[in-house]
This record gives structure tokens, C-alpha cells and sequence, in this order.
């Protein structure tokens, strides 16, 4: 089946590693299930998957069935599937040691022979930068359904100089971005809750501001919030979280502003 039934594909992508992409990619699959949406979420960054890790899905077998592989689920009801190469390695620290076309091989296998079934979205959790993943993804889902772009900084120049890289990137590639997210945006005692600006805040709200593109807000470093993601997958209670809220804004923004329902901010080429 593959992705005939995914009515909106959404790319993570940052500039550079290190910015808190994959985090984005699961909470952001997460909340738009917890919207009522059925979601999936691949994991592509085939050399660092870390997706089954931070979901606590590691050890989870993939199964072959008349229609292709089936990725994991969550829950008996099925509203959260996941794909990743994590899946189909024997230990968490083995190297994936592949060069390229092997690579878009594995990519256009998780497109092509994955049955993701009938869903709303589908989360893909992109490497850094601008690899031959990106174009192989790019080239292979450009004709299929729906696709947006949502771009991931912290809010230092050197990620955000990274970030307009990427969105060269998505003009190249004629993909719609939908927004920008500042993540690490200063951090948050677990004690008093106050957030200070430890890295600094407003790099992304600039850059969102100087390429003309959405800003979807800001997500700061959270203990409480990082450690609330595998609860979430096994929709467990976590109890009031504050970052949680602001990440339902940008998933609201998120749907409210995807090309499949209101058109797209291409940015086209000179």
C-alpha cells in the first residue's frame, strides 16, 4: 500500500545535528494524535535513528505481511505507527555503514513497501542537513500527496545560518514549508519554573521574520517535558507539563496551516 493512503506528509529538517529535530518529530506525531488525527512516524535518519530509543519502542519486531511490511504500533488502536531502521538492527550501537544508494534504496522501501494504511499524517524525521535522503525522499513523495516542511533552530546565528541552508533546500526542491520552530528556547527549572535564556531566544522568530515565512513558536528545554514523551506513546498520565500546551499551539498552527488545507508557502526560486 505504502503511502497511497497518507493524506499529509510532513518533513522535520534542521541545518545541523544537535538542535532537538528528532524531540520535534515525536512530540509533534504525538500531539497531532492526541488531536484525534491518525499519525505516522518514519524515522529516516538511517546512520542516527533514534526514534525507537526515545519512544521506548526498542526490541519491537517488524513483521511482514501480504501488503508489505507493517510498522509499529503503539496501542491496540492502531491511531500511531512507527517505521525506523532502529527497528531492524540487533543492538542500539551498531553503525549503519552504508553508502548512498543503498541508503535511497532503504528510503524508497519505507515509501514504497511499508503499509502505513489510511493516515492523516505522516511525520518523517529527516537527517541533518541536505544529504542525498532528502533528495531521494524529496524526488520519491513530490507526486504522491500532500507534503510541508517544518524547519527546527535553536536560537544561536550558527544554527539559524544553518537553518537558511535548508530552506535553499526546500526552494530547490520546490517543497513547501510550513513554518519554523525555536526549540531550546531558553530552559525551565523544574523547581520554580522560571525559563532563563541559556543560549540566548528570538533567533528563529527572526529568521522566520527576514525569509518571510510562519513562526510557530518557541519550545524551551523542559526536564519535565523530555521525560514525559514515553509516557505519551503508552498514553500515559503525565500530569500538568507547561511546554506541553505551547507544543499543541504549533501542532494546531501546524494543521491549520498545511498546504493540504489552506495552500503553501512555496518559495519559488529566482
Amino acid at each position: 500500500m505504502g503511502i497511497e493512503g497518507v493524506k499529509n506528509i510532513i518533513l522535520v529538517l534542521s541545518g545541523k545535528g544537535g538542535v532537538g529535530k528528532s524531540s520535534v518529530a515525536a512530540h509533534l506525531a504525538l500531539t497531532l494524535r492526541d488531536l484525534n488525527f491518525k499519525v505516522g512516524l518514519l524515522d529516516v535518519d538511517l546512520c542516527g535513528p533514534s526514534i525507537p530509543y526515545m519512544l521506548n519502542m526498542e526490541g519491537k519486531e517488524i513483521h511482514q505481511c501480504s501488503e508489505g511490511w507493517m510498522p509499529v504500533f503503539s496501542d491496540s488502536n492502531q491511531n500511531f505507527a512507527v517505521m525506523s531502521i532502529g527497528f531492524l538492527l540487533s543492538d542500539r550501537n551498531d553503525a549503519v555503514i552504508w553508502r548512498g544508494p543503498k541508503k535511497n534504496a532503504m528510503i524508497k522501501q519505507f515509501l514504497t513497501d511499508v503499509n502505513w494504511q489510511s493516515l492523516d499524517y505522516l511525520i518523517v524525521d529527516m537527517p541533518p542537513g541536505t544529504t542525498d535522503e532528502h533528495i531521494t525522499l524529496a524526488e520519491n513523495i513530490k507526486n504522491q500527496t500532500s507534503i510541508g516542511a517544518v524547519l527546527v533552530t535553536t536560537p544561536q546565528l550558527v544554527a539559524v545560518g544553518d537553518v537558511l541552508r535548508e530552506i535553499t533546500f526546500c526552494k530547490k526542491a520546490s517543497l513547501p514549508v510550513i513554518g519554523i520552530i525555536e526549540n531550546m528556547s531558553g530552559y525551565v527549572c523544574p523547581n520554580c519554573k522560571e525559563c532563563s535564556a541559556v543560549f540566548s531566544q528570538g533567533g528563529g522568530e527572526m529568521l522566520a521574520k527576514n525569509t518571510n515565512l510562519p513562526f510557530l513558536g518557541t519550545i524551551p528545554i523542559d526536564p519535565l517535558f523530555a521525560a514525559s514523551i514515553q509516557k505519551r506513546c503508552l498514553n500515559e498520565e503525565i500530569g500538568e507539563v507547561e511546554s506541553l500546551k505551547k507544543f499543541h499551539s504549533i501542532a494546531e498552527k501546524i494543521n491549520q496551516n498545511h498546504p493540504y488545507k489552506h495552500g503553501c508557502y512555496l518559495l519559488k526560486e529566482k
